[in-house]
């Protein structure tokens, strides 16, 4: 891993003042640090989030479930306030990798990363999030674009995310064994951004089963996703399995999320 210049800041505002200059900020480092010592990311200065008190903290307020950035997973598994209002996403933070994963990762850090088999992306949409940054809000349904890409700019920070509080909500994960990243992981909600189901693992980025929000529309209940089927086409296929097999596991895990 090559030296880089390492910079900590108190406020929001000095980070964004240093990303503007080129610096490249770190959450958790739980995805960043590995990259770096692979030789894919080669940032000549980090901005430390850590130490950005604003950036953390969790709030209940107006049907609305607002959670700081630099969160960890293990916080938001905690949360009893998370466990009140929406416990699907307690439980997601509470699966999310190993205990060190879970107490060094950040949901900011997560979002931004944007990895295809990552939990938060797939609560973050199936949840109808917003994503707020230094500079502007953005709906998860406009956040990720493609493989490991996101609508925020270079020196655009996460600064904290609003889940809506939904009537009901679950999460599945069948899980690759070594790396727990999900094979595939359906999140599952009814709420105020109506029903949604959004899929990770399963392509370049997390989606929406549009046909399986249809049938959950009507009748909210596993039994309307028997026979339900996802086309494999453009879906992801690889040693683990293929998209095909990944089709297959997406109504199956629906159905278990509705319950």
């Amino acid at each position: 891993m090559l030296a880089f210049n390492y910079l900590a800041f108190s406020s929001v505002a000095e980070a964004s003042k240093a990303a503007a200059a080129g610096a490249k900020f770190i959450a958790g480092g739980q995805s960043l640090l590995p990259m770096m010592r692979l030789g894919f990311a080669m940032p000549e200065s980090l901005v430390d989030l850590a130490p950005i008190a604003e950036l953390k903290g969790i709030q209940v307020k107006g049907g609305v479930v607002r959670i700081g950035a630099m969160s960890t997973h293990a916080e938001v598994a905690a949360s009893t306030e998370v466990k009140k209002a929406i416990p699907a996403l307690a439980d997601l933070a509470g699966k999310i990798g190993d205990r060190q994963v879970r107490n060094r990762g950040t949901l900011g850090g997560s979002l931004a990363n944007a990895d295809p088999a990552a939990c938060y992306p797939a609560a973050a949409l199936g949840l109808g999030a917003t994503i707020h940054t230094n500079s502007r809000d953005i709906a998860a349904d406009d956040f990720f674009i493609g493989f490991f890409e996101t609508a925020l700019k270079d020196e655009e920070m996460i600064t904290a995310v609003s889940f809506p509080i939904p009537e009901k909500a679950g999460w599945q994960k069948f899980k690759q064994a070594a790396s727990r990243f999900a094979l595939v992981g359906v999140f599952v909600s009814k709420g105020p951004k109506g029903v949604r189901v959004a899929v990770t693992g399963a392509g370049t980025h997390v989606f929406r089963a549009a046909n399986l929000e249809q049938r959950l529309s009507t009748n909210y209940s596993a039994t309307a996703l028997e026979g339900a089927s996802v086309p494999s086409k453009g879906l992801s296929s690889d040693l683990h399995g293929s998209a095909e097999y990944r089709a297959a596991l997406i109504p199956v895990l629906a159905a278990r999320a509705v319950g």
